[in-house]
């Protein structure tokens, strides 16, 4: 079970939402790649962009700032021998130039929401053009699927949904629940485990996520297709602990491989 640091960006800066709202935005930090070396240092093995702005405007608002993460993450790697710490980014992307860009920029995979939902032909090129880099990003309220940073909501299923762009050949699946999101009252367990079992390819919760014990029960159903969870404001206001909380995860995923 693997823990993503989310760095959401607004205005050049990084910040945590509650339910999506961007006028309940909260200022964790002005200088983003700071806020990324940080959490390198305390163990993340992955990062999760938003460009909040792009999210609403329907195109790259916040590019400066995800250049300057790159290059940090990309130091962070060099100066410490490894291979290579994905990023991932969503937020405005609509089309395959901006992906190209992105992807050629550094970023390893590119999350399509609101996209995926109103074009579905687009998710379906990007996955023939950009294979293995293509997540989808499925952000539901009661088992609905909404759009357009969350202040839209579709009649759409979102088992219906995963399914079916897991047949256009997506690399996995952010599933957030709004109704969690920025008011750490923990995962929404049994949705996510019920999203996971429909499909084949991997799982990413998001949006919750409180203390310890809820890394603890991710982990008790990572079997089931969970392969991450997203982390957000439970890290930057200290109610769980990164560095501690992923050694958590690993001994856990250890046992079990060992059974």
């Amino acid at each position: 079970m693997l823990l993503i640091p989310a760095i959401d960006l607004k205005d050049g800066h990084c910040v945590r939402l509650k339910q999506g709202d961007m006028d309940q935005a909260t200022v964790f930090s002005e200088d983003p790649a700071q806020m990324a070396l940080h959490w390198l240092q305390r163990g993340a093995r992955r990062l999760h962009l938003v460009d909040l702005n792009g999210a609403f405007a329907g195109k790259p608002k916040n590019e400066a700032a995800v250049k300057s993460i790159i290059k940090v993450v990309q130091e962070f790697a060099v100066a410490n021998e490894i291979d290579e710490i994905p990023v991932q980014l969503g937020g405005g992307v609509r089309d395959l130039d901006t992906i190209e860009r992105y992807l050629d920029d550094g970023i390893t995979y590119i999350i399509i929401g609101t996209a995926a939902v109103k074009s579905p032909g687009f998710l379906h090129d990007a996955c023939g053009a950009f294979p293995g880099h293509i997540i989808v990003g499925l952000d539901a309220k009661e088992g609905k699927v909404a759009t357009d940073g969350w202040s839209k909501l579709s009649g759409h299923e979102v088992i219906d949904l995963a399914q079916k762009f897991e047949a256009y050949g997506v690399e996995s699946i952010v599933y957030t629940d709004i109704g969690r999101d920025g008011m750490m009252g923990g995962v929404n367990i049994e949705a996510t485990v019920k999203l996971a079992q429909a499909v084949k390819i991997p799982v990413i919760a998001s949006g919750g996520l409180h203390n310890l014990a809820d890394v603890e029960a991710l982990c008790a159903v990572q079997d089931e297709g969970i392969e991450a969870v997203i982390c957000g404001r439970s890290i930057y206001e200290g109610t769980i602990d990164l560095q501690s909380a992923q050694l958590r995860a690993d001994e856990l995923t250890n046992q079990e491989n060992q059974q």
